[in-house]
């Protein structure tokens, strides 16, 4: 995937990881950045910022979601990556009310789902197109303290393995993003020692970063975290013990 003279389009991109992107983008020389999010005010900044457009949507909302592709494609151009990049993180276990499951999953999963069905049969149209989808390391692994986010990470990262099979013959590359903790609006409050932050936080330039190298190789997993390929690595070859160690670290960290 070259960024370079590419048109690429950004979810979740007012702030954080999104913004890094959006600038990260813009510095490697693509052709034009259509910055997404629900604050409007934020996208029109970063968009300003990067010499992009900015578009207000809600992307946990199909046909909003359609829109922004839609509009691209008319007043823009054809979209050659899709980042698929806007979340969220609710706490709690199973007893977390149903309206903030619907939530979280409508943005965590759905969203990625109304991304590909937007902008595949142009992409497949045209023999080429890239997705990439923000997961996380919870979705690998798990959250310790929040089901509603390792459940849709979860399956954010099954979907993006089914897009990868279904179409990597076809001509869409598909990446998935999976960093732990990161110094976003999401993390706010989240200091080192705790448990999202057992192995660092990273700023979310360096995330964008490990993006970049990542699309330039087209791998699957984006890892800016590498502790985590060993990690996955242990949890595979051995799972019960994994599952111990990892109600040992929740115990760590009641503490």
């Amino acid at each position: 995937m070259q960024i370079k003279n590419s048109i690429a389009v950004v979810t979740g991109g007012a702030s954080g990881i999104g913004r890094a992107l959006a600038w990260r983008f813009t510095t490697e020389g693509a052709r034009h950045v259509v910055v997404v999010d629900i604050d409007a005010d934020g996208a029109r900044r970063v968009a300003a910022e990067v010499g992009g457009t900015a578009m207000t949507a809600d992307v946990g909302v199909g046909s909003e979601v359609a829109r922004v592709v839609e509009d691209t494609e008319t007043e823009v151009g054809p979209i050659d990556l899709f980042c698929s990049n806007a979340g969220v993180f609710v706490r709690g276990g199973v007893d977390v009310l149903d309206e903030r499951w619907q939530s979280i999953w409508d943005i965590n999963v759905m969203s990625h789902v109304y991304a590909a069905r937007a902008v595949l049969p142009g992409m497949l149209s045209r023999g080429h197109g890239y997705l990439l989808q923000t997961a996380s390391a919870a979705g690998l692994l798990s959250q310790i303290g929040s089901a509603p986010y390792a459940v849709t990470k979860h399956a954010a990262i099954g979907l993006a393995e089914w897009l990868a099979i279904t179409y990597g013959d076809q001509g869409i590359g598909v990446s998935v993003l999976c960093p732990q903790a990161v110094r976003t609006p999401m993390t706010a409050g989240v200091e080192a020692g705790t448990v999202a932050a057992v192995d660092g936080m990273l700023e979310p330039e360096q995330v964008a970063d490990a993006v970049v190298a990542g699309l330039t190789d087209e791998r699957f997993l984006i890892l800016p975290h590498p502790e985590v390929l060993e990690y996955t690595r242990r949890k595979t070859a051995d799972y019960d013990r994994w599952l111990r160690g990892m109600r040992r670290l929740q115990a760590r960290f009641r503490t």
